[in-house]
């Protein structure tokens, strides 16, 4: 890895950090070099979303239905992450939802048991992915594959606002572990991720479609901010997960919309 030039160095660990990719290097990922390395998170995000999106299309050109084309198209997403953020989703609506004190909630966080709450947020968050790509996949197949693609990219550099706005929940674990973005780095990946998200405007989206669903995943991810800073005082890294998920829900449902 050490040979390879910056960029192509940077996004193999954060494909490696962000799902099960690997890129010619150790699974170990060097977790000193994220606050530069995250400037490539938005093509990593993109390369993830590319998998969803040729099973997607390919599920199209065997002549399945669009409702099950979307479906097997964020089951390939969850397959090529290990369903790393949906784990984080489900912990965070499990921890949120039934703890009492900030230290019960960050208890139940960790605990691997999945919860009523957490099985309740990992339905309404496959199911807010399905029906919008499917929507999109009615309307034209390139369309979906390209929202796949932009909001891959879009959610995961969006999902880093609790990084960005909040302090460490607890002292360890991967969230502690996460170092804030540079400046520069913050600066050029939000760039790499506003450009992807104009994927769909290629394929028949408006461009108010795509600033919506800018907007739209950049609040989601606000919010889950906002509510980590409420509910256990910062961020862990299943709250980064679960403003992931936020993220590309909230724009997928702007693509779809109209």
């Amino acid at each position: 890895m050490k040979s390879l030039p910056a960029w192509p160095r940077d996004w193999g660990l954060c494909l490696r950090f962000y799902s099960r990719l690997d890129w010619g290097g150790p699974r170990h990922v060097e977790m000193s070099r994220f606050a530069e390395a995250l400037r490539t998170l938005p093509l990593a995000g993109g390369a993830i979303g590319v998998i969803g999106a040729l099973a997607l299309a390919l599920s199209r050109a065997l002549g399945l239905s669009p409702l099950v084309a979307a479906t097997i198209g964020v089951a390939a997403l969850v397959a090529v992450t290990g369903g790393l953020h949906e784990d984080g989703l489900a912990d965070v609506a499990d921890g949120f939802g039934g703890g009492v004190t900030r230290t019960r909630k960050l208890e139940i966080m960790r605990d691997s048991r999945l919860g009523a709450y957490g099985g309740i947020a990992l339905g309404l968050s496959l199911l807010l992915r399905v029906s919008p790509l499917s929507a999109l996949a009615e309307r034209s197949t390139l369309l979906a594959v390209a929202a796949m693609i932009a909001t891959g990219a879009l959610s995961r550099m969006a999902g880093l606002a609790p990084l960005l706005a909040l302090s460490p929940a607890r002292p360890e674990g991967a969230g502690a572990a996460m170092p804030r973005p540079s400046s520069r780095a913050l600066a050029q990946g939000a760039a790499l991720a506003a450009l992807l998200s104009l994927a769909p405007a290629l394929f028949g989206a408006s461009l108010g479609q795509v600033l919506a669903a800018d907007l739209a995943a950049c609040l989601a991810a606000v919010l889950v901010a906002r509510l980590a800073g409420r509910q256990i005082g910062g961020y862990t890294g299943d709250v980064l997960g679960a403003a992931q998920q936020a993220a590309e829900i909230a724009a997928l449902l702007a693509l779809s919309a109209g």
